[in-house]
């Protein structure tokens, strides 16, 4: 099982207070299970192992004294220190005036501004008393948020010795402050936003409640055990008589689920809520983890990452959940609502990106199309997505189970096929060639141009148009990036250069057109490996004489590439994108314009005739025979 951040791996607990209030008693109690008449004025530090804490967790317990330390020593120990027990003698009103005055103003000084360290008040020697101190801790506890709990005790009657040092280490490992505001007697807006993202991700049936089924797989998840019939009974019990609106339909509200953590804070138990948290992926600061967000995944050079089957799987299945009103598509409510556990919806401008219907909304194609292109070109960004969406939490993996790393490029070249799903196309053509309305042809947009779209962190991916096509049967992620370039001089960068196959756009009815293209061929490609198809555009309207040494056929039969391919944007076929993807998945296919025959096979390609990869490979053989 996966699980979020782990708690701390040691604890240090220092105890301080006046001289005589019990603290090195405490220690030696604690340790002897018996109580010392003649202690000496410190104790050494001892170290409790991690199989006899309740917590599982090595422990050191550091003693004060101020016959034997200076100030500056005790400085440092409380800035060494997990944690602070402030000791007083319940049957002396100055060591607990002393606690407000004196101590927790010198721990504030100690420590840095914005680390508070979590202190604990512990009352000693109420073995002298008939009566209770902790109603005056209360008040000073009002004033001091980094009090995480109070206890009264005797080290020599050994009464709640173990407790004191189980607050200490709970202080630690389970601290109150993230999760509790005491003066308020409620959650912290960060504590509420983690639980809040959480009963989210655990409603499986996106009705905004938890049902009996998505209780018991939300405490499987965190306890590994599922809920009683009769535990869950007191459960709704409580929350039907405490909170007005915490159970609808026989199931726990948002509501309801908060106010249970509120009271097991209340009540102590603030393991139970930082449980929770931490298999939710979760840190100290209530933050989601670098650990839980970004789990490692190699990707060699030369290789690619693709959403793996059980990524496709869990995104078709969070889309259907999601589609409230079965029309196929996510508007835009569904949409903010799928990513309402998310920071922000991470996509923007998808109609220029994506396969959407006709109202403009996100099938489940240009969905799946969209993660497709994430997972290429924002690995990080993906598996941040993916846990803040549950995938943890649903296949109970890490999220780097929902990519697949794809093979070397190299070993591609060598097998003379590509085993990828998704592949990316780069689009080059001078200004005004029509590349961007080629592009969007292939999605489905109309040619009107649209309003240069605002700056946002979807900045990149308007630049790209991505839908599939069938490549010998086989549903393949094309990824058309559309590379701005305005004179032929400038150069091309290594990441404008380096994809699956190349697109070379003119227009045909510009006589300088293909030189553009011709030289940008020359330059980066005429000696690469990377496939090139050359498109003419605005084949609709009457071509001109290039003026250039070789005319595009001519030019295509001397570098050994296919022939220019014509295009119009009244055309809606996909014969060209069909060949692209071709071109990407078996890149010895280069050369195949020279191969006689060349139009046929191009064009059972294109219709998907051949039933599997393999008779794409027969097609090709006979062709090469036939050509000896």
């Amino acid at each position: 099982m996966v699980t979020g951040n782990s708690a701390r791996r040691q604890v240090r607990i220092l105890l301080v207070g006046d001289a005589g209030v019990g603290k090195t008693s405490l220690i030696l109690s604690l340790v002897s299970e018996e109580f010392a008449e003649d202690v000496p004025s410190k104790a050494e530090e001892i170290t409790i192992p991690a199989d006899v804490t309740p917590e599982q967790v090595p422990t050191n317990i550091v003693d004060y004294s101020a016959a034997e330390q200076t100030s500056d020593n005790l400085t440092e120990e409380i800035q060494k220190s997990h944690v602070v027990c402030i000791v007083y003698a319940v049957d002396d009103e100055e060591t607990l005036n002393r606690v407000s005055s004196h101590w927790l103003p010198l721990i504030r000084e100690a420590c840095a501004p914005d680390q508070k360290k979590p202190v604990v008040l512990v009352g000693n020697k109420v073995d002298l008393i008939d009566y209770s101190t902790l109603h005056s801790i209360l008040e000073i506890a009002e004033s001091f948020p980094e009090i995480d709990s109070c206890i009264e005790c005797s080290a020599k009657t050994l009464s709640n010795i173990s407790e004191m040092f189980y607050y200490a280490q709970k202080a630690v490992l389970h601290p109150t402050s993230p999760l509790y505001i005491m003066e308020q007697q409620d959650l912290t807006d960060n504590c509420r936003k983690a639980l809040t993202r959480i009963f989210k991700v655990c409603d499986i049936d996106g009705d905004g409640l938890l049902n009996d089924y998505e209780l018991n797989h939300f405490q499987r998840r965190c306890f590994d055990s599922p809920l009683k019939p009769k535990v869950l009974d007191e459960v709704k019990a409580v929350l039907a008589e405490n909170v007005v609106g915490g159970i609808e339909k026989d199931s726990i509200t948002l509501k309801g689920f908060l106010f249970l953590h509120c009271l097991f804070i209340q009540r102590g138990r603030n393991e139970t809520t930082w449980t929770v948290l931490r298999k939710f992926g979760y840190n100290e600061s209530l933050e989601m983890s670098s650990e839980y967000l970004y789990p490692v995944i190699k990707v060699p050079s030369g290789c690619t990452t693709e959403l793996s089957h059980r990524g496709q799987q869990f995104l078709t299945q969070l889309f259907e959940r999601h589609d409230k009103d079965k029309d196929g598509a996510l508007n835009t409510a569904e949409l903010r609502n799928v990513f309402s556990c998310c920071p922000q919806v991470p996509w923007h401008h998808l109609r220029q990106t994506v396969p959407t219907n006709e109202k403009g909304n996100l099938n489940l194609q240009g969905w799946l199309c969209r993660w497709s292109l994430m997972a290429l070109t924002e690995l990080p960004r993906t598996l941040e997505y993916l846990a803040y969406l549950g995938f943890n939490v649903h296949e109970n993996e890490s999220q780097a189970t929902a990519i697949q790393v794809t093979r070397e490029k190299k070993l591609d070249l060598a097998k003379k096929q590509s085993s990828r799903n998704v592949y990316q196309c780069h689009v080059i053509g001078p200004r005004d060639s029509g590349k961007t309305t080629f592009c969007r042809s292939f999605i489905g947009v109309g040619t009107k141009k649209s309003k240069s779209p605002a700056a946002d962190t979807d900045s990149d991916a308007i630049h790209c148009c991505i839908n599939t096509v069938q490549v010998y049967a086989q549903e393949k992620y094309l990824i058309l990036k559309d590379i701005g370039v305005s004179r032929v001089s400038d150069p091309l960068q290594p990441s404008e250069v380096n994809c699956d196959v190349a697109c070379l756009v003119y227009d045909t009815t510009q006589i300088k057109s293909f030189e553009y293209i011709a030289r940008i061929f020359i330059k980066y490609f005429a000696e690469s490996k990377i496939p090139v198809l050359v498109v003419g555009t605005k084949s609709d309207l009457d071509p001109v004489h290039q003026d250039y040494l070789l005319q595009p056929v001519d030019f295509c039969t001397k570098y050994k590439i296919l022939p220019p391919q014509f295009y119009t944007s009244k055309d809606k076929k996909k014969d060209i994108f069909i060949k692209l993807a071709t071109m990407a998945a078996f890149p010895h296919l280069k050369q195949f314009g020279l191969i006689p025959g060349e139009n046929a096979s191009w064009w059972k390609a294109g219709l998907g005739l051949a039933a599997a990869t393999v008779v794409g490979f027969f097609v090709v053989r006979v062709l090469n025979t036939s050509d000896r």
